[in-house]
């Protein structure tokens, strides 16, 4: 996979002295790429071993180019790592909240991290004067914050603004997604606030960016839409995005029972209905179900967020009944290929929740290979990242080096990650290696044909057999 990059110059606008406040994956792309676009960036963590790894060039995550991004950015001196919070935000003009913001047992968000982000601001006499936050936080997070630190900045006479700036950064795609967004959105509730927004983000609102690791160019599309909001809608846009992402997926997978029953094709469908510009094509895709650390989450989140205004959100926890029940579906399909799944050996392909991350937080697959284990079934995986994290969840699994591992003496193998190398296997190979060519692909990745041509017992989703 390439990073997009145009050639050609880029307005570059004034460098500002920028904190990031939080070196988890947001807080570390945001800091390392607003760097290498000409702003002098520094990053601050409680984490001193993770803040020693960072600036020792370990970027201490699977995210692609994302090492790349930060060593560039070093190596021309605008990207540094420091634990001393109080030091640097006395010397920044703007601060980017990044913290990671746990959720409670009742679905309210911790917001202790930025109550001391706030309270350490307030206390830097001759500070910033603008807060961003970038984290995903509760509707009306920013207005709480700027109470804070007028109430923190009393003693010093510390005064800032504060805006909201969400992410819509993809897990194995988020380098790519900050320096080439589709939009830019900025919450404020005065007008400066946004001139200074953006000033921030003037070099990639330009659509031309001569990128840092990738010297050749590439098409990025048109430039990004510069979107100016209340602080309130801001904050409601990143969560009301990602529900209405999970209905379409929701919405598909339905679709795909509907398509099996009746006899139809759910990729012809979804296709043709995906050419309607108002529908669109992307995440109109039947598969296993979403997952993820905080997309789950944030769902039921806003959810609870609707029912506490007194709207009764019962779409959403349709859509999250609907994603449940995936796995639900796909076992009862393996169990009906092998019949029996006690002590038969089943290979594994995929274990995180998207190609392209190590994370198995929330995956359907990880959940599809504690079901197997339950049943007595014989398992060998493999994935090309996530091998480490499900190993510490399931150690009697055999984890292989590659895909052909897996399939040798399989009497059926289960595709559970969309990952590109799968669709690349010498599939004849795999045929020969296994006890008996099944294959249940819960992705869709393959084709059907080809897969029949080649001898397998082939099963997917919605599509006929």
């Amino acid at each position: 996979m390439s990073l997009p990059c145009v050639d050609g110059s880029v307005e570059k606008g004034e460098e500002l002295r920028i904190a990031i406040v939080g070196c988890g994956d947001v807080g570390l792309v945001t800091g390392a790429c607003l760097a290498v676009v000409g702003h002098h960036v520094t990053c601050v963590d409680n984490d001193g071993e993770r803040i020693c790894a960072l600036a020792e060039g370990r970027a201490c995550t699977h995210e692609p180019h994302l090492g790349e991004i930060v060593a560039a950015a070093q190596r021309t001196g605008q990207l540094e790592f420091t634990t001393d919070h109080t030091e640097i935000i006395r010397r920044v003009e703007a601060v980017f909240i990044c913290a990671e913001v746990s959720l409670l047992e009742n679905g309210e968000s911790d917001l202790s991290a930025i109550d001391s982000v706030a309270r350490v601001i307030g206390g830097a006499r001759n500070g910033p004067s603008l807060v961003i936050t970038k984290s995903t936080l509760p509707v009306g997070t920013c207005q709480k914050l700027q109470h804070a630190l007028e109430i923190y900045g009393r003693a010093t006479g510390a005064k800032c603004a504060v805006a909201c700036n969400p992410e819509f950064l993809r897990e194995g795609n988020a380098v790519c997604d900050f320096l080439h967004p589709d939009r830019i959105v900025v919450g404020v509730d005065e007008t400066s606030v946004a001139e200074k927004m953006r000033q921030i983000y003037l070099p990639i609102l330009g659509g031309k960016l001569q990128c840092p690791v990738h010297r050749g160019s590439c098409p990025a599309g048109a430039p990004p839409q510069f979107v100016v909001t209340s602080t309130i809608s801001a904050e409601l846009v990143k969560p009301a995005s990602n529900s209405f992402l999970a209905l379409k997926i929701s919405y598909a997978n339905q679709l795909a029972e509907l398509c099996e029953r009746l006899g139809a094709d759910v990729e012809e469908v979804t296709r043709a209905m995906g050419l309607d510009p108002r529908i669109g094509s992307r995440f109109l895709h039947a598969g296993i179900g979403y997952g993820g650390y905080f997309f789950p989450k944030r769902i039921e989140a806003f959810y609870l967020l609707a029912e506490r205004a007194g709207v009764h959100f019962n779409l959403l926890k349709e859509v999250e009944r609907i994603n449940r029940e995936r796995v639900d579906r796909f076992m009862e399909k393996a169990k009906q290929a092998l019949w029996v799944l006690k002590r038969k050996q089943v290979g594994v392909l995929g274990l995180s929740f998207k190609p392209h991350t190590e994370d198995t937080h929330s995956s359907p697959a990880i959940e599809i290979l504690g079901r197997l284990l339950a049943e007595g079934s014989i398992v060998r995986a493999y994935d090309p990242q996530a091998m480490d994290a499900a190993r510490a969840k399931f150690p009697t699994v055999t984890y292989c080096h590659d895909a052909y591992g897996v399939a040798s003496g399989a009497e059926a193998i289960l595709v559970l990650t969309e990952w590109p190398e799968f669709l690349l296997l010498d599939w004849g190979r795999v045929r020969e290696l296994m006890a008996r060519p099944l294959v249940c692909d819960g992705r869709n990745l393959l084709n059907p044909n080809k897969m029949m041509e080649l001898g397998f017992e082939y099963h997917s989703i919605g599509r006929p057999r």
